[in-house]
């Protein structure tokens, strides 16, 4: 029997290389992220989601005609079935990554090349998803709320309009630009748990929609995608910045993670947190509530003892604050971060398929040692 002398386990697969990718390039400890090479700083403050969907899903920045080709591309495919309006109807009343999960499991069954898992077909189904995920997220929160659904507008841009379709507001440009920023740094992080569960989905010839239910199951889950959530929650606790550092320091005396701090890959802080901090400072101006950013200040104030341990903030501490004045229900953070990520899960699944191999890891057995087979008689 194989033994633990002769394997070496990494619990979680960390640190654990099971390919090569051409798309995102991450190093923790120097806190850098680029997308094809191109930095994050460069693309939250110079780009667009639209250009940045694009530069993921072919390698490189669009020219002008290119960027106007998927911008065309992706209103055309602002719209969902009626048959899934239905669905989601139906289940209104559970939780908002639950419907969305099961509505993107029954858009296949609408999507025309649903089982054609060529590249081509694979990269088009990617960007119809990219516009039918926020029409989702939008539609069941204006069914819950008793609402009528909404319809996209064309004269707006990806981030815009989906503030439109989940508030029934027309943003600000401010709050527009900001949540296009916000779409920019969730849009891809190399092989985090759900990419890389969507790579394990494709990689058995599944198709993309199978693959992209599976990836929203794995973000579902609170150790993934609901930072956002959490971080406002405790705002909300804390209350006002005055106690920020005895709440940070009865969670740190309890042996109780402070939520929004702390990375798996990064060693420093998110190179992208800071693209939300300045963005939450002045949405917090602009929509007269600036007691949320002095919270979150506070509460950075409070844990600068521990950077020093690697626990430095990331990109969700700011983020739900700034979907909190934008007037979003905290259920719908958790599909926020989706909304942005569908690029790069299409692009982990377009590289699985590219060069394709079943993930088949192996687990180390620690059980019974040979045992004989007892009769039901006799036990």
């Amino acid at each position: 029997m194989t033994t633990d002398e002769t394997v070496q386990l990494h619990r979680g697969l960390k640190g654990v290389y099971f390919e090569r990718s051409a798309t995102t390039f991450i190093d923790g400890k120097a806190g850098d992220l680029r997308y094809r090479g191109y930095s994050i700083h460069d693309l939250a403050q110079r780009s667009t989601f639209e250009e940045t969907a694009y530069l993921l899903l072919h390698g490189e920045l669009p020219t002008a005609a290119q960027l106007a080709g998927i911008d065309a591309e992706l209103k055309a495919a602002r719209s969902i079935p009626p048959a899934i309006v239905e669905i989601i109807r139906t289940i209104a009343q559970a939780h908002p990554m639950d419907v969305l999960r099961t509505a993107v499991s029954a858009l296949a069954a609408f999507d025309p090349q649903a089982d054609d898992n060529s590249i081509e077909a694979t990269r088009a189904k990617g960007i119809r998803l990219t516009a039918q995920v926020p029409v989702i997220v939008g539609t069941h929160a204006a069914i819950r709320a008793g609402k009528p659904v909404p319809q996209s507008d064309p004269a707006l841009s990806h981030a815009a309009n989906f503030l439109w379709l989940v508030t029934g507001r027309k943003p600000s440009a401010d709050a527009a630009q900001l949540m296009d920023r916000d779409l920019i740094l969730h849009a891809e992080h190399g092989s985090n748990a759900s990419s890389f569960t969507g790579r394990v989905v494709i990689g058995t010839e599944a198709n993309l929609h199978a693959a992209m239910t599976a990836a929203i199951a794995a973000l579902s889950g609170p150790a993934h995608g609901g930072a956002a959530e959490d971080v406002m929650k405790m705002a909300q606790e804390i209350g006002s910045p005055e106690n920020a550092a005895a709440y940070v320091k009865a969670k740190r005396a309890a042996g109780d993670a402070v939520t929004g701090f702390g990375h798996r890959v990064y060693r420093t802080e998110d190179p992208r947190a800071r693209h939300m901090r300045d963005g939450v400072e002045k949405l917090s101006r602009e929509m007269g509530e600036p007691k949320w950013f002095a919270i979150l200040q506070a509460v950075v104030e409070a844990m600068k003892p521990y950077a020093r341990f690697g626990v430095n903030v990331n990109v969700d501490f700011y983020s739900g604050v700034i979907y909190y004045l934008n007037g979003i229900a905290p259920d719908l953070f958790v599909p926020i971060f989706a909304v942005g990520r569908v690029p790069g899960w299409t692009v982990q699944c377009l590289e699985q398929l590219q060069n394709n191999i079943l993930i088949r890891p192996l687990t180390l057995y620690d059980g019974p040692a040979p045992r004989d087979y007892v009769p039901l008689s006799q036990r």
